[in-house]
């Protein structure tokens, strides 16, 4: 199971606190250890510094007796510390279980003294004759083990208050990660009430801190893609079903009278061939979509070859010459450029859009094909007369099933997805689409990368067979915009 983000936190603060309170222990002990040793030695340096003036400065026929009496005295008011003496002389001879002292003077050891034996730190004195005594061994000890009793329990102390720290750090963690959580978890109830029944639920901004407020943003821009792309999924659907169900029924209605009485074989034949007919443009469609879909998951144009646009274009003039007869039309075409383009996906993009010119232009009117050429692009626009296009439609013009006519007319003769091409080949190729209305002249075009080929991997793509890619020359009423 997932720990939540406050007792994340929670225990970062016990692991924080946990480091602080042992290294400030850490430093407390060290301080304490060092004053308690300077204490111990600070004691011994007094009790040698005594004896010592005593033994160097007397002349006392009895000091030995002297001295042993004062040993006597300082060892019944202070029990935590004792002396001894030794000598060759009994009378400079003092106290019981001599400890063996190294021969180092100033060295303070530990060791055992006494039955029961108690630690005690010690150190000796060495003073030569003099004189009025003889050579003589001084050494003062003092006891370690309240010094030691002393340390162990600020140890145990500071362990204590180590835990009780760590673990009050962790609860204090919890509870202040609880409250600076506290947006973040309005936010998730936010998003948890956004669904298909209120998709406008979006997140509330203004109650989020300033760490969070971009978050939010995104968040809610994600929502607005996703509404709109759900919008235009509802809108696919319905373009889909309506642009299939007019085929459907011509094919079904026509199969009905045909079946409804005895009919010859001409009738038959005519029959099916306006059955084909449907046929053919219901494989249209799927294929388009087919294609479409492909483009989406993100494929690129492979087999790239530097061509002239202006040729192309040229070609495709010529393959629709029949509809530009019949239309009573012209083209003129304005400039070259040289850019890496997969030829025949090109050259459908370029016939869809000559078709959209000549569809909604007038009977004898100019098509005007301008080609520009940029540092990082090529770019092709086809302008032909017609109504005005508001502004709201022009972005939407590339969409699929998109029209501007609402009333569908002209449905038969296209389905609403020759620009949709045109931007996936557009983008097939690292480029773009764009559309304007002015003047009484409609421009539509798209731009091709000069470095399509070397911008990205590209993923093996198969185009449609030639027929599916380009409409027949010899059926005009077939073309599609």
């Amino acid at each position: 199971m997932k720990k939540s983000i406050a007792v994340r936190l929670a225990l970062m603060f016990a692991a924080a606190a946990l480091v602080g309170f042992a290294l400030i222990g850490g430093a407390l002990h060290r301080v304490l250890a060092g004053e308690l040793e300077r204490h111990q030695q600070g004691q011994i340096s007094a009790r040698l510094e005594d004896m010592s003036y005593m033994l160097q400065h007397g002349r006392a026929v009895d000091l030995g007796q002297r001295i042993q009496e004062k040993l006597d005295t300082l060892g019944a008011a202070d029990t935590h510390t004792r002396s001894w003496m030794w000598s060759e002389d009994p009378s400079y001879r003092f106290g019981e279980d001599m400890p063996q002292i190294a021969a180092d003077q100033q060295a303070d050891v530990e060791v055992m003294v006494g039955s029961p034996a108690r630690r005690m730190r010690v150190r000796a004195l060495s003073m030569p004759a003099s004189g009025t005594r003889p050579a003589v061994r001084f050494i003062a000890g003092v006891d370690a083990e309240p010094f030691n009793i002393t340390l162990r329990t600020f140890e145990t102390a500071v362990l204590v208050l180590t835990l009780l720290g760590t673990a009050l750090s962790a609860a204090l963690g919890y509870w202040i990660a609880r409250i600076g959580l506290a947006p973040v978890q309005r936010l998730s109830a936010d998003a948890q009430r956004i669904g298909p029944d209120n998709r406008a639920q979006r997140l509330q901004l203004p109650a989020l801190p300033g760490e969070l407020a971009d978050l939010g943003a995104s968040f809610n821009a994600a929502l607005d893609r996703l509404d709109v792309a759900y919008r235009q999924l509802a809108t696919f659907s319905d373009d889909v079903a309506h642009e299939l169900r007019t085929p459907l029924a011509n094919l079904i209605g026509q199969t009905q009278v045909a079946l409804a009485r005895e009919r010859n074989a001409d009738a038959l034949r005519e029959v099916l061939q306006s059955d084909l007919e449907e046929l053919e443009r219901l494989r249209a469609i799927v294929a388009d979509m087919l294609f479409l879909a492909r483009a989406e998951q993100g494929v690129r144009a492979r087999d790239l070859v530097a061509s002239s646009i202006a040729q192309e274009v040229g070609k495709t003039i010529e393959f629709l010459d029949l509809l530009l007869d019949e239309a009573g039309m012209t083209v003129q075409v304005e400039g070259d450029a040289v850019a890496p383009i997969q030829t025949s996906l090109f050259r459908r993009a370029l016939t869809n859009l000559l078709q959209n010119a000549i569809q909604h232009s007038r009977p004898g009117s100019h098509v005007r094909v301008r080609i520009t050429q940029g540092e990082r692009s090529a770019e092709v626009a086809f302008s032909n007369p017609s109504a005005p296009i508001e502004a709201d439609h022009l972005p939407r013009l590339f969409d699929r099933f998109y029209r501007v006519d609402t009333s569908r007319r002209n449905s038969g003769e296209n389905h609403g997805l020759g620009l949709a091409i045109v931007k996936a080949v557009a983008v097939m190729h690292n480029g773009t689409v764009f559309a304007r209305s002015e003047g009484g002249m409609t421009t539509v075009g798209f731009s091709v990368a000069q470095g399509a080929g070397n911008d990205r991997p590209h993923s093996q793509f198969d185009p449609l067979p030639q027929e599916q890619a380009q409409p027949a020359k010899t059926n005009p009423a077939a073309a599609r915009a």
